[in-house]
């Protein structure tokens, strides 16, 4: 079909995000690279830099209710974006702020959650490879937040006001991300934006 990724050598925010979401929700392999969130927001921001490296539309599927899919199917994809996740988790360290930043919103994006009951709060991040939750704590402290990873759990957690105020200023969660409140153990019965809730949390020291 003469369809081919188109390479890139320089990074910035917008590829950044891409890989780090097709590392953390989404699948690369023989067939392309898949995409699978909730969050339609998220799936769109994922189409919208995708068309940087492959300007066709992608296939869309709801896997299960209110769980949607878009996948680009090409054998090319599943090279060229293994090898540059492979290149960005090596590089992320020693890349502009701006970049780490966008790293870090891919994963909080995905993997992230706002734990907020009562005077307990906390941002939490989970992820079953060990190393990459060590080095989202070794990106976040270069924003000056402390966190602590727990293997058992498979999760970095960010505690204490400070850490948590630093995290909002500085990379917080994407506009439109929402918790699903329709969940039969939701809490808040009712679909927040993330940010919202971060809000919420932090007022909750006053």
């Amino acid at each position: 079909m003469n369809r081919h990724p188109i390479p890139f050598e320089k990074w910035n925010v917008a590829l950044v995000s891409l890989v780090g979401h097709l590392i953390f929700d989404g699948e690369i392999k023989h067939g392309g690279c898949v995409y699978t969130n909730r969050s339609l927001a998220l799936l769109k921001h994922v189409a919208a830099c995708m068309q940087t490296i492959y300007p066709f539309a992608p296939k869309r599927y709801e896997s299960l209710p209110g769980v949607h899919k878009i996948g680009y199917h090409n054998v090319e994809l599943n090279d060229f974006f293994k090898s540059k996740a492979k290149e960005l988790i090596v590089k992320i360290k020693c890349m502009e702020r701006e970049l780490q930043r966008s790293f870090l919103r891919a994963f909080f994006d995905d993997e992230g959650s706002v734990y907020f009951i009562g005077k307990r709060r906390a941002i939490r991040g989970y992820q079953h490879n060990a190393k990459m939750l060590h080095l989202v704590q070794h990106l976040l402290r270069n924003f000056s937040i402390e966190s602590k990873v727990d293997s058992k759990y498979n999760e970095v957690t960010i505690t204490r006001r400070e850490n948590i105020l630093q995290f909002a200023q500085e990379i917080n969660f994407s506009k439109g991300l929402r918790i699903n409140g329709n969940r039969s153990n939701s809490i808040w019965k009712e679909s927040l934006e993330k940010r919202e809730l971060l809000r919420r949390a932090l007022a909750s020291y006053e």
